[in-house]
């Protein structure tokens, strides 16, 4: 009886746990998404590579804005068809609140990109895009797996060892490319287990609790 008591103890910690990190955890990122936009800045590096591609900082330039674009477009995409698509989420915009931390460091980082642009100081761009994107990261951690702080501060060292080490060119993409392929891949792939590893315990939950009394898995 004691045992059966203790069980039952268990399973509503359980199902409290599950609810309450289903209420924390952000789901409207999409990991997916970011393994492309990922895939998308590697493939962009080895077409500026490439010697048909034009040598040119304006070149340069528009290339990687699309790639900004692009990305834009597809997690915007995925955002919104997270809203109007999930059950749980109903259409509630407001389930779109913690995209707002991502705001400020993007906005920080378009203006010095701006700044950066107009004043032709192009060598620190890289540097600059990704420390951005590190305080992006960092600013999501609480409404995403703990694992994601780690992809931020990868991206904060990968900037700040490019913005302090001399030499270091725009006309060279392969450390954009390369760094924003390992930091998206590695966010993605994090959000996409953690999204499986939580649809995997709620069956559990419901299971559990459509079973007779006194009877278990």
């Amino acid at each position: 009886m004691i045992s059966q008591h203790v069980h039952d103890a268990l399973d509503q910690v359980r199902q409290l746990q599950h609810a309450l990190l289903e209420r924390i955890r952000f789901h409207g990122y999409s990991g997916p998404t970011r393994i492309i936009s990922g895939t998308l800045a590697l493939a962009t590096a080895v077409g500026m590579s490439s010697p048909w591609y034009p040598q040119t900082a304006r070149a340069h330039l528009v290339g990687w804005g699309l790639v900004l674009v692009v990305a834009l477009l597809l997690n915007g995409g995925a955002l919104v068809y997270w809203v109007l698509n999930e059950p749980a989420v109903h259409r509630n915009w407001r389930r779109l609140r913690p995209v707002l931390d991502v705001l400020p460091p993007l906005a920080v980082g378009a203006v010095l990109t701006a700044a950066l642009v107009l004043r032709g100081h192009l060598d620190l761009l890289f540097g600059i895009w990704m420390l951005m994107f590190g305080l992006t990261n960092l600013a999501s951690r609480h409404v995403l797996p703990r694992a994601i702080n780690w992809v931020g501060l990868f991206y904060i060292a990968a900037g700040t060892a490019w913005v302090l080490t001399p030499g270091l060119r725009f006309m060279q993409p392969w450390s954009m490319g390369i760094v924003f392929f390992a930091g998206e891949w590695a966010g993605g792939l994090i959000l996409y287990w953690d999204d499986k590893r939580l649809e995997q315990a709620a069956p559990d939950f419901i299971r559990n609790k459509e079973l007779p009394d006194g009877e278990h898995p």
